[in-house]
């Protein structure tokens, strides 16, 4: 697709291969890769661009499979270096969308500030805002205040929860919206108490899923409706992990793509998967645990762009 584009302060890269920018490591070319030099920059780029040139905000790739035909629009990216900053005011933690949640994390416990859920999901905050991430029974929604985005036709907006319509892993933003920034407000908690409770929830994770490899985190939503609280009394029935066990999926392959052996909820490039083995070994998965139970997993990654 061929069309004229703003000038812009940012960086424009043509033809950009987005399989270097996701988790799992697959994906054609984007017609155009924009990474704004600031939310001004990025605010008159969309507001000058053709209405009709569609547009994908992408993070850091961590919840995503781009399929192998690639991307027919601009993807924007936010750098983390111009929107990584994060600052903390009182209970109130706001941070710039490429902010890692990781580092939101870390940076709120310091702080005392508990936002403790947020150092084991993948990805950045912005992206967490968008899908409503959440584990141990916390969500994104539970800590959200506001958030900064510029929209489409370029207008700059503060939005609220109420604007957010969150729900489970997602939430309603305007098509072609872009946060910029994001605030946060968790409880009071002693920092030591809050560092001990991440380490103890790594050391889960690193247990109980696949990190060491190419993975996107959970592939497909649980049935439940809710997330795992990680306690002791927690149900699995609904789980989709437990759903794709029953089904006997676990270890599944097609081509390069496995469902993980240690979760099997985890959908994982062994090495030399293209997204259309992940993809569709996805889509075997559902068809299977639909034959086995009657439920139809509905997928937590997102698929997006064109196949070969």
């Amino acid at each position: 697709m061929t069309y004229d584009l703003p000038q812009t302060r940012g960086r424009l890269t043509a033809q950009k291969a987005l399989s270097g920018l996701t988790w799992l490591r697959v994906g054609g070319p984007a017609d155009w890769l924009f990474q704004p030099a600031d939310s001004d920059d990025l605010s008159a780029f969309l507001k000058a661009l053709d209405p009709s040139v569609p547009v994908f905000p992408m993070g850091v790739g961590s919840n995503l499979i781009v399929r192998d035909g690639g991307m027919r629009a601009v993807v924007i990216r936010l750098s983390p270096r111009t929107f990584g900053q994060i600052e903390v005011n009182g209970l109130e933690v706001t941070a710039g969308a490429a902010a890692l949640d990781a580092r939101v994390a870390n940076t709120a416990a310091a702080a005392g500030i508990d936002l403790t859920f947020l150092r084991t999901i993948p990805g950045s905050i912005g992206g967490a805002v968008r899908m409503n991430a959440g584990c141990y029974g916390s969500y994104t929604a539970d800590v959200f205040v506001s958030a900064q985005a510029v929209l489409r036709d370029g207008t700059q907006v503060t939005l609220t929860p109420d604007d957010m319509h969150f729900a489970y892993r997602q939430s309603k933003l305007p098509e072609g919206a872009v946060i910029t920034c994001v605030t946060l407000k968790g409880k009071a908690g002693d920092p030591e108490t809050l560092a001990s409770r991440m380490a103890d929830q790594l050391a889960k994770r690193d247990a109980t899923q696949p990190t060491k490899d190419r993975s996107a985190g959970s592939t497909f939503r649980n049935p439940a409706g809710f997330s795992s609280t990680g306690q002791a009394d927690d149900v699995h029935d609904l789980k989709a992990w437990k759903v794709i066990d029953d089904a006997g999926m676990r270890g599944a392959r097609k081509g390069g793509a496995q469902m993980s052996e240690k979760h099997s909820n985890f959908l994982i490039n062994t090495g030399t998967a293209t997204a259309a083995d992940l993809e569709g070994l996805g889509e075997e998965v559902r068809k299977k645990v639909y034959d086995s139970s009657g439920i139809t997993l509905e997928w937590e990654i997102m698929r997006i762009g064109e196949p070969t």
